[in-house]
C-alpha cells in the first residue's frame, strides 16, 4: 500500500474520521473547573429568571395610577413608606398615594406596578417622607417581571456546547455547581525517525531536535485533550507494532508524526499493511501533507501526520482537531471556513489544493489574507505568526491579488499589525 495509494479529497478524509463511532463518557466537575469543557447533556433552568418581580434601576416603586398628570412643572407628591435594598423583602404594601424607595435588583413591593428613576423625582438625593414624581408612568414601566428572561425548565446549556464565561455565569445563577462534562480524551503522541533528538539534547551532525512533539502536545491540549507523550517509535516494524499495542491500551487515540511516506524506514506507512490494521486513508489531495494517514488499530484511531513541521501543523488542524471535537461530542466538529480577499498573488501551480500559512487583516471593513512567503512544508520559523490557512485551488493558475479565497482560521488574528 505504500506505493499504491488511493488519493481522496480532504473533505472525504475528514468524513471517514468523523464516521468512526468513538465517544467518551461523561464526568462531573466543579463549576470552577468547568471552563472550556464540553457539556455532556442538556441543562435546564431550575427556577424563573428573574425569580421575582424586581427593579432594574435605582428609584421609587409606585402605583402608575398615582402618577397620572405628573410633569416637571407640576410633580405629584407621594408618601415614602420604606426603603428597599437589594436582597431585602419588602415589608409594606403600596396603597394609593404611597411609594417605596428602591434600589437596583430589589424585590418589588406588593401593589407597585412601575418604578420611577431618581433623576425623574424632586431632590432625588434627599431622604424625605415625600417624593415628588415629575413623570407620568405607565403600568409595567421600568419593571423586570418574574421569568421574563428565562422560565423554569428552559434549556440553558446544550449537550456538545463549549462552556465559556457566560455559560458559567448562567449555571451559577441556577445553582448548578456540579457540571456534567465529557471526559477529556487521552491522546497518545509518538514521533518516528532515528534523526530526532530531545529538545534538551545537544545537536550532533545529521540530527535535529523534535519540535513536532511539543507543538502537537500544545495543540491537543488547546483542542480539549490530554496529551500523553510516549517518545520515539522504533524504525523496526515488529518492535514498533509491539510498542504501539502497549501504548494503545493507555490512551483513547494515538497521533504520530513522521514515518508516513514511502521511505525505507517509514514505519507508520508499513504498519498499515498489517492484516489487523484497518486503513482509512493514506493519501489526501492536499499540499503540504499529502501522505497523511489514518487507521484503526486495536479499535482506536491512529492518525499519522507528516514529519515536516508545517505539514504536521496543517494535518492536525484539518483532521486532529475535528476528531477530538468528535470524541468530545461537540456540536461543531468540522473545519470552519471564511472568505477573504487575497492580498498578494500566489501563482505556483499544484495538482492538489494548497493550504498556505498566512495571516489576516481588516482594512476598511474588508478582510484580507496575506500568504506566508515561506511556504515550504519543512519550514517552521514562521509557524508562530500563522493565523490561518489560505486555500489555493488545484490547477495551474493559482490565485491573483484581489481574488476571493477560502480561509481556514486557526487562531485569533493580531489586528494590531500594521503594514
Amino acid at each position: 500500500m505504500r506505493f499504491h495509494r488511493q488519493t481522496i479529497h480532504v473533505d472525504e478524509a475528514a468524513h471517514l474520521l468523523l464516521a468512526e463511532d468513538i465517544s467518551l463518557p461523561e464526568e462531573e466537575v466543579d463549576i470552577h473547573e468547568a471552563y472550556g469543557r464540553t457539556v455532556a447533556r442538556d441543562l435546564y433552568a431550575t427556577c424563573d429568571l428573574p425569580p421575582f418581580d424586581r427593579s432594574p434601576l435605582d428609584g421609587f416603586a409606585v402605583r402608575a395610577a398615582d402618577t397620572r398628570g405628573a410633569t416637571v412643572d407640576q410633580p405629584v407628591f407621594l408618601s415614602v413608606v420604606e426603603t428597599i435594598a437589594a436582597g431585602q423583602v419588602p415589608q409594606a404594601e403600596l396603597v394609593p398615594g404611597t411609594a417605596s424607595r428602591i434600589m437596583t435588583g430589589a424585590m418589588l413591593p406588593k401593589g407597585a406596578d412601575a418604578v420611577v428613576m431618581f433623576e425623574q423625582t424632586v431632590h432625588p438625593g434627599t431622604l424625605s417622607p415625600l417624593v415628588g414624581v415629575k413623570k407620568e408612568l405607565k403600568p409595567g414601566e421600568n419593571i423586570s417581571r418574574r421569568g421574563e428572561e428565562l422560565c423554569e425548565g428552559t434549556k440553558i446549556a446544550a449537550a456538545g456546547e463549549l462552556i465559556n464565561a457566560g455559560t458559567l455565569a448562567l449555571l451559577a445563577t441556577f445553582g448548578c455547581t456540579r457540571i456534567p462534562v465529557v471526559r477529556k480524551p487521552r491522546i497518545g503522541l509518538l514521533a518516528t525517525g532515528s534523526e530526532l533528538l530531545d529538545a534538551d539534547q545537544p545537536l550532533v551532525p545529521g540530527k535535529i531536535r523534535n519540535s513536532n512533539g511539543v507543538m502537537l502536545s500544545a495543540m491537543i491540549a488547546e483542542a480539549g485533550g490530554i496529551p500523553v507523550w510516549f517518545g520515539r517509535l522504533p524504525d523496526d516494524l515488529t518492535k514498533a507494532k509491539r510498542a504501539l499495542e502497549n501504548y494503545m491500551e493507555q490512551v483513547d487515540a494515538m497521533i504520530t508524526t513522521g514515518g508516513v511516506s514511502v521511505g525505507d524506514f517509514d514505519v507508520i506507512a508499513s504498519l498499515t499493511d498489517e492484516p489487523d490494521v484497518k486503513l482509512l486513508f493514506n493519501r489526501v489531495a492536499m499540499r503540504p501533507g499529502s501522505p497523511t494517514t489514518a487507521a484503526v488499530f486495536r479499535d482506536k484511531l491512529l492518525l499519522g501526520l507528516s514529519g515536516n513541521p508545517g505539514a504536521c501543523f496543517l494535518g492536525f488542524e484539518l483532521f486532529g482537531r475535528p476528531f477530538l471535537a468528535h470524541m468530545l461530542r461537540q456540536r461543531d466538529q468540522g473545519v470552519r471556513k471564511i472568505r477573504a480577499v487575497l492580498a498578494t498573488s500566489y501563482e505556483k501551480p499544484c495538482p492538489y489544493p494548497r493550504f498556505l500559512r498566512g495571516r489576516l487583516m481588516e482594512k476598511e471593513a474588508v478582510l484580507y489574507a496575506y500568504p506566508d512567503c515561506n511556504d515550504k512544508s519543512g519550514n517552521l520559523s514562521t509557524l508562530k505568526e500563522s493565523e490561518c490557512f489560505i486555500v489555493i485551488p488545484a490547477g495551474g493558475r493559482g490565485k491573483q491579488a484581489g481574488e476571493t479565497v477560502d480561509v481556514i482560521p486557526h487562531r485569533s488574528p493580531s489586528w494590531s499589525r500594521k503594514e
